[in-house]
């Protein structure tokens, strides 16, 4: 299986790597647009500026090689933090910019939803209740179990049929989405020790 993770400069790739390994498990990190079309398996991870990450993934070609991909040929594909929130259909960071579109919806700022917080960024460890679509993602993780977080946007969507996991920050928020081939959490899996592993090792097999 070839497991690619994408680097458009924006991705904390050696981590991620690294828990791809302890999975059992080897990925190449994915420079072009090349290295993606022929993944079999993509992890899109994010740290960073939306806008910049945006820009740089559309100027290379990287954004059309994910489309086709992961929409076109169905290879599936876990998105980390900013890797979820770059899937909306607006995101509202430091300016407008248009997100990739495959998830309805915007991503705002937690400084702009009523009773977010009390500390923005939202960092550190926090519940991630699983709703029943994500029901094969978390088969291994009890349904109190904690997972690293580190933002200060979020994923907010019309669309309850593709929302597979909530946290709490005050007020209630997306952790997690899946569609038909894509799984992506606003949380970070490669920091979140054996619940993080469960996840990548979940998705890893994962045969949608």
């Amino acid at each position: 299986m070839n497991i690619s993770i994408v680097d458009y400069g924006a991705g904390n790739i050696a981590s991620v790597q690294n828990a791809v390994y302890m999975a059992g498990y080897e990925a190449d990190v994915a420079h072009t647009p090349e290295d993606v079309l022929k993944a079999d398996r993509i992890i899109l991870p994010g740290v960073g500026a939306a806008g910049k990450a945006l820009a740089h993934l559309r100027a290379t070609g990287l954004a059309a090689a994910l489309t086709e991909t992961v929409r076109g040929k169905g290879r599936p594909m876990l998105g980390i933090c900013l890797g979820m929130q770059l899937l909306a259909t607006t995101l509202h960071e430091y300016g407008e910019h248009e997100g990739l579109g495959w998830i309805e919806g915007d991503v705002v700022d937690l400084h702009s939803i009523p009773g977010a917080g009390p500390h923005i960024p939202h960092t550190g460890w926090n519940v991630v209740t699983p709703t029943e679509h994500a029901a094969f993602m978390f088969q291994r993780i009890r349904r109190d179990a904690t997972f690293y977080f580190n933002h200060s946007f979020t994923l907010r969507t019309p669309n309850d049929d593709v929302v597979a996991g909530i946290t709490s920050h005050g007020v209630p928020l997306v952790a997690a989405i899946q569609t038909e081939t894509v799984f992506a959490v606003q949380f970070h899996p490669e920091k979140s020790q054996l619940n993080g592993d469960h996840l990548i090792s979940a998705f890893l097999s994962w045969a949608p």
